[in-house]
């Protein structure tokens, strides 16, 4: 899958903002034509972002249900979720925070950084939240921010960033809080669901198998595939195919590894198995997808 700093050419072509710490968070303004492009990466994009709404609307596809977000309406976007942009009014406008999922930072409310981006999905069942219009407007000031000191030469900018974005998610889990004011899902289920989200990365090439990601987080296959539904209204083998799918459209796109040499390193028994699970996920086989 793209790294966020692979994939920011394609967001905002020539104006890329300066380098944030590790190049592995960044902060811009979005618009229409923005909007529009990031339909080229999401199904590949290895990254959590969170979109801030502060005019027009924008439209998009996720899980065969549409969803339209207007001014205070906060999107978050995870590895995995199929979402495709569909419409935006001419005047869309928004703030967009992306942190890359490899990126390892050791402040406690980056490594929660998971956990904020599913929120939404764990307590609505969508990624999209109405927060109140001075939330709103207070998470913008801090982006604002965040784009500032990216823009910067400031010698300190590596720390005022790190700083700043550890600010930006306590101050979206605080938001958050507020706007979900029924917590509709058990604190259990919604912690083994995101346990389930963090382990999948690294493992959906090798562990196509619901046991091991049960026995990952100490109970059974059983009632694993009974949260992810719950949650997410998915079974743990659509999250894991999901993976793979991606993986497998990314390096067929991307790279010149034979199909075989795809089929495995994503640990699929042979080429005719992969062939087969591409077609019944893509409607086409790799090779198919390949010329085309």
């Amino acid at each position: 899958m793209y790294t966020l700093n692979e994939a920011l050419p394609i967001f905002v072509g020539d104006r890329l903002p300066e380098k944030g710490w590790d190049d592995g968070m960044y902060c811009i303004e979005t618009n229409a034509v923005t909007a529009f492009r990031t339909n080229e990466t999401q199904g590949f994009l290895s990254c959590f972002a969170f979109t801030l709404v502060d005019k027009g609307w924008m439209t998009i596809r996720y899980n065969g249900r549409e969803l339209t977000f207007y001014p205070n309406d906060l999107y978050t976007y995870s590895p995995g979720l199929p979402v495709t942009v569909i419409a935006t009014s001419d005047d869309f406008h928004g703030y967009c925070l992306m942190a890359d999922e490899h990126v390892t930072i050791e402040a406690p409310s980056i490594r929660d950084l998971v956990h904020l981006a599913y929120l939404p999905i764990v307590q609505l069942h969508e990624p999209k939240q109405t927060l109140a219009a001075d939330a709103a407007q207070h998470l913008i000031v801090k982006m604002r921010e965040i784009i500032s000191y990216l823009h910067s030469d400031h010698i300190y900018k590596g720390e005022v960033l790190r700083m700043l974005y550890s600010i930006f998610l306590l101050d979206l889990q605080n938001a958050q809080n507020s706007a979900i004011v029924h917590r509709q899902t058990p604190q259990r289920v919604e912690e083994i669901f995101i346990g389930f989200i963090r382990l999948l990365p690294t493992h959906f090439a090798e562990h196509h198998d619901i046991p091991f990601y049960a026995d990952q987080l100490h109970i059974s296959p059983v009632y694993l595939s009974r949260v992810v539904r719950q949650v997410a209204g998915r079974t743990v083998i659509d999250y894991i195919n999901q993976m793979l799918l991606m993986e497998a459209t990314f390096l067929l796109q991307t790279s010149k590894l034979s199909i075989t040499q795809i089929a495995d390193h994503l640990h699929f028994a042979d080429t005719p198995s992969f062939s087969k699970f591409f077609l019944r996920m893509k409607g086409m086989t790799p090779r198919e997808y390949r010329k085309g």
